[in-house]
C-alpha cells in the first residue's frame, strides 16, 4: 500500500512546474493567444480587405479570398487552443506551424516583396525586411514556451468542436460582407472639387485610395490606360487629402477628389486601399478589390465599363 502511494507520488511529481514555469507559459499564451485570435477575427470580418492585402504579398488573386478566410479560421481556431491549458501545447505547435510557413514563404519571395507593408497582425504594422524575421522569431519563442511548459494536450472531440465554431463564426462573416457588396444605393449628390456631382445617372467609378500608399498609385497608373466608355471617376482619398490633386497629376489618372471618403466607406464597407466601386444608375454594380494584371481589367471589360 505505502510502496503503491510512494510511486503515484513519482509519477505525479514531474507534471508539477514552479510556480514561475507556469506563470511565465501563461503569459506566453496570453500574449500569442490573444494577437492570433484579434488577427483571425480581424481577417474574418473583413475578408475583402485581407484578400486585397494576400493580393499584394504575391498570392495569385484567384486564391486571395479563399487564403484570407482559410487563415483567418485558422488563426481563430489556434488562438483560442492556446489559450486553454488543456489544448495549449497543440495550439502552440500549430501557431509554430504557421509562422514557420510564413518565414518561409516571405524569404522564397523576399526580393519580390523587400519593403512591402506586411500588416498580417492589426496594430503591428510591419514591413517586409530583416526586422520581419525578428518579429516572428519572437512569437515562434512565446509559442514554443508556451507550450514547452504546458501539459500534453489531450480532448480530441472539444479541439474539433472549437474548430467547428470558429468554421461557423467564418462562414456567417463571410456571408454578411458579401450580401453587403452588391446592390447597395449610393448617395444622390457627392462633392467633387468642390462642386455637387450626381452618381444616379449613367457609369460612374468610385476609386478610394491613399495618396501615399505605392499599390494605390500602380493601381491608378494601370486604370488610367483604359479607354472608358463613358464613365466617370471620382477618387476618394482616404488621409492627406491635400495630395490628392498631385495624385491624380502624377497617375494621369482623369478624376477628380472627393472629401466624403468615410461616409462612402460606411455604405461601402471595405478594408485597406486601393478599391473601387462601380455604379449603374446610383447603384452598385460591382467591388474591385483586385488590382493586378488580370484585374479589375476583366470585370470592366466585362461590364462594358471600358473598351
Amino acid at each position: 500500500m505505502e510502496e503503491s502511494m510512494a510511486h503515484g507520488q513519482l509519477v505525479a511529481t514531474p507534471l508539477e512546474l514552479p510556480i514561475w514555469k507556469t506563470t511565465f507559459s501563461w503569459i506566453c499564451a496570453i500574449l500569442i493567444g490573444l494577437l492570433f485570435l484579434v488577427a483571425g477575427v480581424w481577417k474574418l470580418t473583413d475578408h475583402l480587405g485581407a484578400a486585397a492585402r494576400m493580393t499584394q504579398a504575391l498570392i495569385p488573386a484567384q486564391l486571395s479570398v479563399f487564403t484570407a478566410v482559410f487563415f483567418g479560421t485558422a488563426e481563430v481556431f489556434t488562438g483560442i487552443l492556446i489559450l486553454i491549458p488543456r489544448y495549449r501545447r497543440w495550439g502552440a505547435w500549430l501557431i509554430g506551424l504557421m509562422l514557420l510557413a510564413f518565414m518561409v514563404y516571405i524569404g522564397y519571395f523576399y526580393n519580390q516583396l523587400l519593403g512591402a507593408d506586411c500588416t498580417c497582425f492589426p496594430w503591428v504594422k510591419r514591413a517586409v525586411g530583416p526586422m520581419f524575421f525578428y518579429s516572428d522569431a519572437a512569437m515562434l519563442a512565446l509559442a514554443a514556451i508556451a507550450g514547452w511548459w504546458a501539459r500534453p494536450s489531450e480532448g480530441t472531440r472539444g479541439a474539433l468542436i472549437i474548430a467547428a465554431c470558429a468554421a461557423l463564426f467564418a462562414g456567417v462573416s463571410f456571408g454578411i460582407t458579401e450580401s453587403r457588396q452588391t446592390g447597395a444605393k449610393a448617395p444622390a449628390l457627392i462633392t467633387v472639387d468642390g462642386q455637387p456631382v450626381s452618381l444616379q445617372q449613367g457609369k460612374v467609378l468610385l476609386y478610394f485610395y491613399d495618396p501615399e500608399c505605392s499599390h494605390c498609385d500602380q493601381a491608378a497608373r494601370r486604370l488610367a490606360k483604359h479607354t472608358w466608355s463613358g464613365v466617370k471617376i471620382y477618387g476618394l482619398p482616404s488621409r492627406v487629402p491635400q495630395f490628392g490633386k498631385y495624385f491624380m497629376d502624377s497617375t494621369s489618372l482623369k478624376a477628380g477628389n472627393s472629401p466624403e471618403h468615410d461616409s462612402l466607406k460606411k455604405l461601402f464597407p471595405f478594408g485597406d486601399p486601393p478599391y473601387g466601386i462601380l455604379l449603374e444608375h446610383g447603384r452598385q454594380k460591382a467591388s474591385l478589390l483586385q488590382f493586378d494584371q488580370a484585374e479589375p481589367e476583366s470585370t470592366l471589360r466585362k461590364l462594358g465599363y471600358i473598351e
